[in-house]
């Protein structure tokens, strides 16, 4: 397996190491370090080898379709490891490293799986880093979608974590037949659930994550705003670009006492803070991006059996909608969340609580989604 960040944590990539490495395979997982973590770490059949990055290359990640510096750190990377070690298949984790993956498919003449975590040149249509002047030079969208293309042609098979991703890949002339969901759903065996703390006087409101524009979360701050005062209070949990201009516009509409942004917090103290929640939040704002790709959050939230309010992203609303386990408001309309919001009731929240608790027992769990990822190996 190549990860091109830091490892660990990455919580789908654990899930699949897991689920192959109990299957009997032995994985290796090279990957770059930054925080001289150490370089080889071996447990059972699971073996990470990590490699220093400089500052350089590491910023350099953004333009490699451009200039070739970074391909050429993990070519080097993983010459040194073919010549120590033999394997059977080689796993690339996301879009940007399938051009090495493919080298090493065709020297050795072994299996290649793409991983594709999201819908990468749609990612960097909404990404900070590359809107600016110097990033559309650096990172034409266009090469990353020709890529994209080119590169999963070659593909042995390819790994995506929800049914619209497979099927955007189906209409760019893909073999369905390669294409496997894996989703990013909940591994039970791991769970943990937050404690409970029964119902607040001021229903709270949770969200937990980066904190980007793309994140909608300046359409419930201003939702809250439309709603009758001390009606809701809202704690958002994380950090990013865009913190600051939330504050900004919470204070604006003297909103202060009602949102909280505590930071990022340990896993621990987040499940503390959504134990306390009476609903969980996911208001992104729909793209090509958030219509094929699912968050893991949603997974977490409907099994602590926290009510979900979530904008009309194609997979969040069908699967909120077939579990009924929420409500779905259209992205970046604040009017109408302010109405839903108004008309919120404590047995609605408990049903639909109740009813996303049972679909994640029952259907949106990965245990299930493993066994696509077993097969792929088996």
């Amino acid at each position: 397996m190549l990860l091109d960040r830091e490892f660990p944590p990455d919580l789908r990539v654990e899930n699949e190491i897991e689920a192959l490495t109990t299957e009997g395979h032995h994985v290796f997982l090279a990957c770059y370090t930054r925080k001289n973590f150490p370089l080889t770490e071996q447990e059972g059949n699971f073996t990470i080898l990590r490699h220093p990055i400089s500052k350089f290359i590491y910023k350099s990640s953004v333009a490699a379709l451009t200039f070739p510096y970074y391909f050429r750190f993990w070519e080097k990377f993983l010459q040194d490891i073919f010549r120590k070690y033999s394997f059977d298949a080689i796993h690339i984790h996301d879009l940007p490293l399938l051009k090495v993956g493919l080298k090493f498919k065709n020297e050795y003449g072994i299996p290649l799986t793409a991983d594709l975590h999201e819908n990468w040149p749609a990612y960097l249509r909404i990404a900070t880093h590359t809107q600016s002047l110097a990033g559309k030079i650096l990172s034409p969208n266009k090469k990353w979608v020709s890529y994209e293309k080119q590169m999963l042609k070659h593909a042995d098979h390819i790994v995506v974590v929800v049914n619209e991703a497979r099927d955007r890949l189906s209409s760019l002339g893909l073999d369905s037949k390669k294409i496997k969901v894996v989703s990013n759903t909940l591994n039970l065996s791991h769970a943990d659930m937050p404690p409970e703390t029964g119902r607040n006087p001021v229903p709270l409101l949770f969200y937990a994550g980066g904190i980007n524009y793309h994140r909608g979360l300046q359409t419930v701050i201003r939702a809250m705003a439309m709603t009758e005062r001390s009606k809701f209070n809202l704690v958002i949990l994380g950090e990013g670009s865009y913190k600051a201009d939330l504050i900004k516009l919470a204070q604006s509409l003297k909103l202060e006492d009602q949102v909280s942004f505590p930071g990022w917090k340990p896993y621990q103290e987040m499940l503390n803070w959504m134990g306390r929640a009476d609903y969980a939040l996911i208001p992104h704002l729909k793209s090509d991006h958030t219509d094929s790709t699912i968050p893991h959050k949603l997974f977490q939230y409907m099994y602590a059996k926290l009510p979900v309010i979530a904008s009309n992203c194609i997979p969040i609303e069908r699967i909120v909608k077939e579990t009924q386990s929420g409500i779905i408001f259209p992205s970046n309309d604040h009017l109408k969340l302010a109405e839903i919001l108004e008309t919120l009731t404590t047995e609605q929240a408990n049903i639909m609580g109740e009813n996303g608790r049972h679909w994640v027992e029952k259907k949106y769990n990965w245990e299930k989604d493993a066994e696509n990822l077993k097969s792929i190996y088996a």
